[in-house]
């Protein structure tokens, strides 16, 4: 038997994609979710470990790869349908878990959604003020699917190569871990963990936008030769389901309210990209630094306010350049500074730094607003290169 050690970093992404011994986009969307894990996670790196990622985040990410498939009004095959005990099963293990949780997600927030909608419902889930927010059916019909697609997800990792394990080891507890790996932040001892070795894991870092284009290319072609029991589907179609951008976004109500009151208080913020000082009766937007087409972040350090003019004029959808970014640390300092003066802002913000960033996962003491900047730098710099997306100087 291939173990997984015996095969090069660089081989195994391609390795996965050759071998499988059943027909599905399961391996495609393994590829890609392992790399949007590392990119949204880039300071795991840092420590050149093995990384435990818990198969909960795959699942979370293969919620919003196959939003755009499970539409009731047209949904899209990602395999043949096979017979077994004597029933006709569904091309996808977890298709009517996940058709009717985002069934329930549209009646709930009111309308139709689009295929990037389910980035939009990870992301706004994943915050645990957020998630406070919604109904408990809603919330339970979420994690009937995760618990559907944890359970997929595993087919994929145990046939990723030629034969069982040759790719990746059998997932295992974190508390069975504990020790020789480092894990994603959030992870708890219970969460059954798929473990990337530290060299495979720098090798996705180095190659994300490669592996992106190459999951959505595969996945395209996949599709179109899959026989749907409606109309075909081009490849054109699909591309534009698994590339499709959120341009609406989650209300903000809270964190505006919030600012508002520090507003009211005498206090001041400044615009990162034009230093504008932002008081009580000056208009502002509260700008996502990573914007919602590159990632649908609402955590509190991806929101600052900023100067409306050239955040809807000159910054847009982009990120900033290196030298913009580097300008831009003072102000944002200052910003968060502001945060933790109101109690429930600073609770937010320490929450969501530390359920992104590893490096402050294990302190129980705050993390200063200098410590978090040069993370928040870190990251944006990291998906800046990693993507090759345009910027602003």
């Amino acid at each position: 038997m291939v173990r997984s050690m015996d095969i090069a970093p660089g081989q195994a992404i391609s390795t996965i994609l050759r071998h499988d011994s059943k027909v599905t986009s399961y391996k495609i969307a393994l590829l890609r979710a392992i790399n949007d894990v590392v990119l949204s996670f880039p300071d795991l790196g840092s420590y050149r470990q093995d990384v435990a990622i818990p198969l909960r985040l795959l699942a979370e990410y293969w919620v919003a790869y196959y939003w755009g498939f499970v539409d009731s009004a047209q949904p899209i095959a990602q395999g043949q349908r096979s017979q077994r005990d004597g029933r006709l099963r569904n091309d996808m293990e977890f298709r009517p878990a996940l058709t009717e949780f985002r069934r329930q997600w549209e009646e709930q927030t009111g309308g139709l959604s689009q295929a990037a909608d389910g980035f939009l419902v990870i992301h706004e889930l994943r915050i645990p003020r957020k998630r406070s927010t919604y109904p408990a059916s809603l919330l339970a019909a979420y994690s009937k699917t995760l618990a559907a697609i944890a359970k997929t997800i595993k087919m994929p990792i145990q046939y990723a190569g030629p034969g069982n394990w040759t790719v990746f080891e059998k997932p295992v507890a974190y508390k069975e871990l504990s020790g020789r790996v480092v894990a994603v932040p959030g992870t708890e001892a219970q969460d059954v963990c798929l473990v990337i070795t530290a060299d495979l894991w720098q090798t996705f870092q180095a190659m994300s936008l490669w592996v992106e284009a190459l999951c959505i290319h595969e996945w395209c072609l996949f599709t179109e030769r899959v026989s749907q029991s409606q109309q075909p589907v081009s490849r054109g179609e699909i591309y534009n389901l698994l590339t499709d951008r959120p341009d609406n976004r989650r209300p903000l109500t809270w964190e505006n309210n919030q600012i508002e009151i520090l507003l009211l208080e005498g206090q001041e913020f400044r615009c990162p990209w034009t230093a504008r000082r932002i008081v009580q009766g000056v208009a502002y937007d509260l700008d996502h630094l990573l914007p919602l087409s590159v990632y649908p972040i609402n955590e509190l350090w991806n929101l600052v306010p900023a100067d409306p003019g050239f955040n809807r004029h000159v910054k847009r959808d982009r990120l900033p350049s290196a030298e913009k970014l580097f300008a831009a640390r003072t102000a944002l300092e200052w910003d968060y500074e502001r945060y933790e003066l109101s109690a429930a802002l600073s609770q937010a913000l320490q929450e969501d730094v530390k359920l992104r960033f590893a490096t402050v996962r294990s302190s129980g003491q705050r993390v200063a607003a200098g410590a978090i900047v040069d993370r928040v730098v870190d990251l944006i710099e990291q998906i800046g290169r990693s993507r090759n997306l345009a910027r602003f100087g």
